[in-house]
């Protein structure tokens, strides 16, 4: 017996998509928490993060049984930095974790200094790579889970904050964000 379908993108983040839309929508016109800018900055957020894990993730390609793909998980973790770097990868995910770096320190004023945001971009690319490995494991997927991923992926979260700092230093750029950065509790 073998079980064989992709699971698309649109049928886990559309839905989580709304939600999260919905969550915000309420905190800003029905309890008045975020403002209008605020609810733009949580949007576009939502928007980036659900691209993520649309192109990290998705499709899932389910393959158990007969025709499964027969390499074993553990051979599919590249464990060896920079070697066996493929540059275009390196540096699409790169450009894909500056956002993150520059939008930390917008949603949480605790995101203040490079340290923290740097956590944040590994620990984010460690739990994406951990859910590529587990979904590998689990249901047969093809990706690889690879170090030069964690690597890149922390590089574009502190280049982000790092621009951010840089944006920061601009009074006008300044005036602008303070209407758009959350309060933190």
């Amino acid at each position: 017996m073998s079980i064989l379908f992709t699971i698309q993108s649109w049928h886990v983040l559309l839905p989580l998509a709304i939600l999260l839309f919905s969550i915000a929508a309420v905190q800003t016109f029905l309890t008045k928490r975020f403002s209008f800018r605020q609810f733009t900055l949580l949007a576009a957020f939502t928007v980036y993060a659900i691209g993520v894990l649309h192109f990290v993730l998705f499709p899932i390609e389910v393959n158990i049984g007969e025709y499964a793909n027969q390499t074993p998980w553990y051979r599919t973790i590249q464990w060896v930095p920079i070697l066996t770097l493929d540059a275009k990868t390196f540096l699409l995910n790169i450009v894909m974790f500056v956002p993150l770096g520059f939008g930390l320190p917008l949603l949480r004023s605790s995101y203040k200094n490079m340290r923290q945001t740097v956590y944040a971009a590994f620990y984010a690319s460690l739990a994406l790579e951990l859910i590529q490995l587990t979904i590998r494991i689990a249901v047969g997927n093809g990706r690889m889970t690879d170090i030069n991923d964690l690597i890149a992926n922390t590089l574009g979260g502190m280049l982000g904050f790092t621009l951010y700092r840089l944006l920061v230093g601009s009074k006008p750029i300044e005036r602008l964000l303070r209407g758009i950065r959350l309060k933190s509790e």
